[in-house]
């Protein structure tokens, strides 16, 4: 069983996110992450994934609900929050969005939505390209745009990360972090 948030925190705290994405680049991830550091805080949390193909290179979505809600799936026009890894998916998972929600793609190309060359970023740190999922959790975390902090995701990534790979990750993740800042 979760654990119970306090009263001031199942009124004030409601978000829902979409992750996508293709399979292989790290949007599964992003997903516990944010699950754990939910679960961190105390604070109920709800997760639904979708694989497309269901292998690598197919398209995946999945969708985060921090919050006293009832279901995991977010419906069309409801998300506050969408990480797009493959800014290809836009014209499929984009229609989750809320009007007003804040869209993070991974490009380089401008648009109506924050861009950060993720992919380029790791690549350019001597990361593995999966590493740009963690980066534009960062650019999120240092916009402060998530129902957590930098300080939280980081203990997460640092307590879920196998030791081999945990370095590069907190390296990515402040890498993004670093790219939000004025």
């Amino acid at each position: 069983m979760l654990p119970r948030p306090s009263p001031h925190q199942s009124k004030a705290m409601r978000q829902q996110i979409i992750i996508s994405g293709l399979g292989g680049q790290g949007a599964l991830t992003l997903t516990r992450l944010l699950a754990e550091a939910a679960l961190g805080l105390g604070l109920p949390v709800l997760t639904s994934e979708t694989h497309g193909m269901a292998q690598r290179g197919g398209t995946v979505i999945s969708m985060v609900k921090v919050g006293p809600f009832r279901g995991p799936l977010i419906p069309l026009g409801e998300a506050d929050v969408g990480f797009f890894l493959h800014a290809g998916n836009l014209p499929v998972h984009r229609p989750y969005l809320r009007p007003d929600g804040l869209l993070l793609v991974n490009t380089a190309a401008p648009g109506d939505y924050l861009a950060l060359d993720a992919l380029a970023l790791a690549l350019d740190a001597g990361l593995a390209p999966v590493a740009a999922n963690l980066i534009l959790l960062g650019f999120a975390a240092g916009r402060e745009a998530l129902f957590t902090g930098a300080a939280a995701l980081e203990e997460v990534i640092r307590a879920v990360t196998p030791p081999r790979f945990r370095e590069d990750n907190l390296r990515a993740f402040a890498l993004g972090r670093e790219a939000a800042a004025p």
